[in-house]
């Protein structure tokens, strides 16, 4: 088998559902010289199960199970202490990568050199007969990654901050030597990804729809439990750090305020207007506060 070229990071809590299409989705790459770590961050469904039997069925999968639920930040950081290849990607074992995702934005580092490449998105929403819709590319995950972009930096191109995800970027695997995900949180990406913007070199960006992220019927994904108070706060902790990393490139942090302040602070005010609980509200008007505090 060709040496991979890159190591794709994939980990799962009880995602059993969703798993084969998001292994089939790797497996109908168009460019194949990759390996995959899956990684069973303690489930309690088959999750695991479904990582071993792809294992013993195509050299490039590995599994490794972790004894214990430790997080998303963890499980992807136990994937990136065992990387070998010149690359790095990520995708969450509920999502799915489009076909020429990998050879798309692996192609364009080694035609760059630069450190990572973003690429775009779209959003899988259930339906009631149990399947699904891929949306469009919202326009601010357009806005960051449209158009094509080469060898730019973050201060050529703020708004790139507006691409908080993990999943939708391929590194150099050099990227990642001093750099990992924040453990026991939620919302962990998003200060990684403004550390990633900030100490890189160059960075491209690629308008192609790379990732398509699973909306759950069940109500379990992290963007569908906003309403629950420890959420929230990590939510604003983790928008907050993101900022502080910003210091210094004030169009990249205007830009992500800016964007916080039409996206996020909304959404959670509806949340915020109907809650039951005083310091829902409380914390947010003292992060929106602080929003105002920084643009002044």
């Amino acid at each position: 088998m060709t040496d991979p070229a890159i190591t794709v990071i994939v980990p799962g809590l009880d995602v059993a559902p969703y798993v084969p299409a998001a292994l089939d989705s790797l497996r109908n790459q168009t460019r194949g010289d990759w390996r995959a770590i899956l990684i069973d961050d303690g489930s309690a469904d088959e999750t695991g199960e479904l990582f071993e039997r792809a294992a013993v069925r195509d050299e490039r999968f590995r599994a490794l199970r972790l004894p214990r639920a430790r997080g998303l930040g963890a499980a992807r950081n136990a994937g990136l202490d065992l990387v070998t290849t010149p690359f790095v990607g990520f995708l969450d074992a509920d999502d799915e990568f489009t076909p020429s995702a990998l050879e798309r934005m692996i192609g364009t580092l080694e035609h760059t050199g630069s450190d990572f490449v973003i690429g775009a998105y779209t959003r899988l929403r259930p339906q009631p007969d149990g399947s699904y819709l891929d949306g469009p590319i919202q326009p601010w995950v357009a806005a960051a990654t449209a158009p094509e972009r080469h060898r730019v930096t973050l201060d050529e191109h703020p708004a790139a901050t507006g691409s908080i995800v993990a999943w939708a970027k391929v590194s150099r695997a050099r990227v990642w030597d001093d750099l990992r995900f924040p453990e026991g949180r939620l919302y962990e990406d998003q200060v990684v990804a403004q550390r990633m913007l900030v100490s890189a070199s160059t960075f491209d960006t690629i308008p192609d729809g790379v990732v398509r992220w699973r909306m759950r019927p069940d109500g379990s994904s992290i963007t569908q439990r906003e309403a629950e108070l420890a959420v929230l706060h990590d939510c604003l902790d983790a928008m907050a750090e993101g900022l502080d990393v910003l210091a210094g490139h004030e169009e990249a942090l205007r830009a992500r305020i800016s964007l916080i302040r039409d996206m996020d602070v909304p959404r959670l005010r509806t949340i915020a207007d109907s809650h039951p609980d005083p310091r829902y509200r409380k914390a947010l008007n003292t992060f929106e506060a602080r929003l105002e505090d920084r643009l002044s």
